[in-house]
């Protein structure tokens, strides 16, 4: 599956970071960033706490605004113009660390609220879309209820079909399973693995690192804002190059 998978990549760019940083007050939590994701790559981000990950793909839709350097995505550059801002949020699937459904809509009106309201898409097409993406994700028989009588695990596959409903070209997951209970977080990443197997463009932080070397193209390891080092998974786990990451894949796999 992975090597199917590798060959996948295109030389199309996807999303090009070049020099990027970004200042909290001032606190630097990105530095000189650069970053180039060809379409159909699965880069999976990983990294301690507080080394700027969620900050990094948070940036890349403009949910949190870098102060210098370059961050085009899909031919757009992200500036204070609204509409690039706009234009990149329509390619760009997001699914968070929480599953952020509206608890007073039904699981289809969840699915079909953007897709009407955005893309003008009419509801029964937008229905039509919902139920395809309830069924890639396993889910169907949940679209008439509401997201409390849902599982956790239930809810995140529901937030992944809801980002797939806007048709985007590339898909960002912050932490998507760090919320959920161990016995759930098999589904979501099963889900996650169909995604990768159709050559979806992803960006995903997390720390499930049997994802990340069944998924990946590369994992990138980020600490204190920097990105450390980056490389194919084998070489990532098997021979890392810097003392931060071995300090870190230590900690995370326990040798």
């Amino acid at each position: 599956m992975a090597e199917a998978a590798r060959m996948q990549v295109s030389h199309e760019v996807a999303v090009q970071i070049t020099k990027m940083n970004k200042w909290y007050g001032t606190f630097h939590v990105l530095r000189d960033i650069d970053l180039t994701v060809h379409r159909g790559e699965r880069i999976v981000i990983a990294g301690p706490s507080g080394s700027g990950k969620s900050t990094l793909i948070r940036c890349i839709n403009r949910l949190e605004e870098h102060q210098a350097g370059q961050i085009i995505v899909d031919g757009t550059e992200l500036t204070g113009d609204l509409k690039n801002i706009d234009k990149v949020r329509s390619e760009v699937g997001m699914v968070f660390q929480h599953f952020n459904l509206f608890p007073h809509l039904t699981i289809l009106e969840n699915l079909t609220l953007a897709p009407m309201w955005v893309r003008k898409t009419p509801k029964r097409e937008a229905e039509e879309t919902a139920m395809y993406f309830l069924n890639k994700v396993k889910i169907p028989d949940q679209a008439q209820k509401y997201p409390g009588q849902l599982s956790g695990g239930q809810q995140q596959r529901v937030a992944i079909a809801r980002s797939l409903c806007m048709k985007p070209r590339i898909m960002l997951f912050d932490e998507p399973t760090s919320a959920l209970d161990p016995e759930m977080i098999k589904e979501v990443l099963d889900t996650m693995i169909e995604l990768a197997e159709e050559g979806m463009t992803m960006l995903c932080v997390t720390h499930e690192m049997g994802f990340a070397r069944q998924v990946a193209n590369r994992v990138i390891f980020m600490d204190q804002g920097q990105i450390v080092e980056q490389n194919e998974p084998n070489e990532f786990f098997n021979n890392p190059q810097s003392d931060r990451t071995k300090l870190f894949l230590s900690q995370i796999l326990g040798h």
